[in-house]
């Protein structure tokens, strides 16, 4: 005897497992809570990164200017609340887009980007000390900068492990496709190579110091070294395969990031060291910062020449407005203190003059970049899905020239 068919439940349309289409398999719909945050990638730190280096950068200068410094704690101030915003936000992403947040770790294209969180994290951190303190108090600074360093650190070391790691075993990445993005978690560690020493005077004297120290100059050599294994594959990328495509151009500005940080990071050290390390020590970190640093200034004002050029290149091809333009504020910006130290340690006036028109560079890139981030922001573009690649012109063959 044949068994009757009962015929499939009817779903009201307002149901939330209602198909889309006729025929379509039931299946609930995605998680319909925050879907403006579902495309927020770790790509929104470099705002905040862009907006501290001002700050600290500003604080810096071989100049006596009358409100300058209030300037630079107020920037300071809008970077810690960037910095609150941001981590609320990719919280929440985590909690009810962690597909997505998934998908983010494994797409070779925005997982380096993942270093920039520690570089958030460790940029405010240090802001608080150098300029946060004139309205926050000093002991208030340190705490906020040991929390922040020790946990900015700690997230630079782990992406300068992790994403490089997924390079390997995960992502496939064509020589075409090597970009100076690459260089993101790699230069984390310098960061805080360059923001450890400034706490040294705050530990007590001894082993405390001396690890501090230690460990920072540990930090600057994993990233240098690691940066030099990358910036050959950037370069060579750019002569056998030609300009990168007009949306990436701005990430050639992330290049000057090793340079200028690691020039920072040596003339930290060497003014952290008496306090921190004895005879002959101290002598020997300040002739390095010197002897290190010139030549590395050097070569960063060559590319940034480059990168500058091909910027203006892209720009004339129709280049819009994206994060990526961040790029031009946080590389630019450790230039700037790299040049500040140097002349610090050699009481040249052409490299003040030099932290001066680096310094002016950053707020120019800054001002622009943060208001075609608000405009973004308003319209809601920002926070869009990205848009489909456009199709490529169809094949030449034989038949149809």
């Amino acid at each position: 005897m044949a068994t009757a068919v009962r015929p499939a439940p009817t779903i009201p349309p307002t149901h939330p497992t209602h198909p889309a289409q006729p025929g379509q398999p039931v299946l609930p719909r995605p998680h319909p809570r925050l879907p403006a945050l579902r495309h927020l990638g770790p790509n929104w730190y470099a705002p905040v990164m862009g907006t501290a280096i001002v700050a600290s950068a500003g604080a810096g200068l071989p100049l006596d200017v009358p409100g300058l410094r209030t300037a630079c704690a107020a920037v300071w101030a809008l970077a810690l609340l960037a910095l609150v915003a941001v981590l609320g936000a990719r919280a929440l992403h985590w909690a009810h887009h962690r597909d997505q947040a998934r998908a983010h770790l494994l797409d070779p294209a925005v997982a380096p980007f993942h270093g920039c969180l520690s570089m958030a994290l460790l940029a405010v951190g240090g802001g608080a000390l150098v300029v946060g303190r004139d309205w926050i108090g000093t002991r208030a600074a340190v705490a906020v900068d040991v929390v922040l360093f020790g946990a900015g650190t700690a997230m630079g070391v782990v992406a300068a492990v992790v994403v490089p790691y997924l390079m390997v075993v995960r992502h496939r990445i064509e020589p075409s496709q090597v970009t100076p993005v690459l260089l993101l978690p790699l230069v984390a560690p310098m960061v805080s190579a360059a923001l450890g020493p400034p706490l040294v005077p705050y530990l007590p004297p001894g082993q405390a110091r001396q690890t501090l120290l230690f460990g920072c100059l540990a930090l600057f050599g994993l990233s240098l070294l690691a940066t030099l294994l990358v910036l050959p594959l950037v370069f060579g990328r750019l002569v056998t395969a030609g300009p990168l495509p007009l949306a990436l151009t701005p990430s050639l500005f992330l290049v000057l990031g090793p340079l200028g940080q690691s020039t920072t990071a040596a003339g930290n050290l060497a003014d952290a060291a008496p306090d921190a390390v004895p005879t002959p020590y101290p002598r020997g970190l300040t002739a390095f910062a010197v002897v290190y640093g010139v030549p590395v200034m050097g070569f960063a004002l060559l590319w940034l020449a480059l990168a500058a050029a091909m910027v203006v290149r892209a720009r004339r091809r129709g280049m819009g407005f994206s994060l990526g333009w961040w790029a031009f504020t946080f590389p630019v910006g450790t230039c700037a203190t790299g040049a500040e130290g140097l002349a610090r340690h050699t009481g040249l006036v052409a490299l003040d003059v030099l932290a001066v028109a680096l310094y002016v560079l950053l707020l120019a890139a800054w001002l622009t970049a943060a208001g075609c981030t608000a405009r973004g922001l308003v319209s809601g573009e920002l926070l869009a899905a990205p848009r489909p690649a456009p199709a490529g012109p169809r094949p030449t063959t034989a038949r149809t020239r």
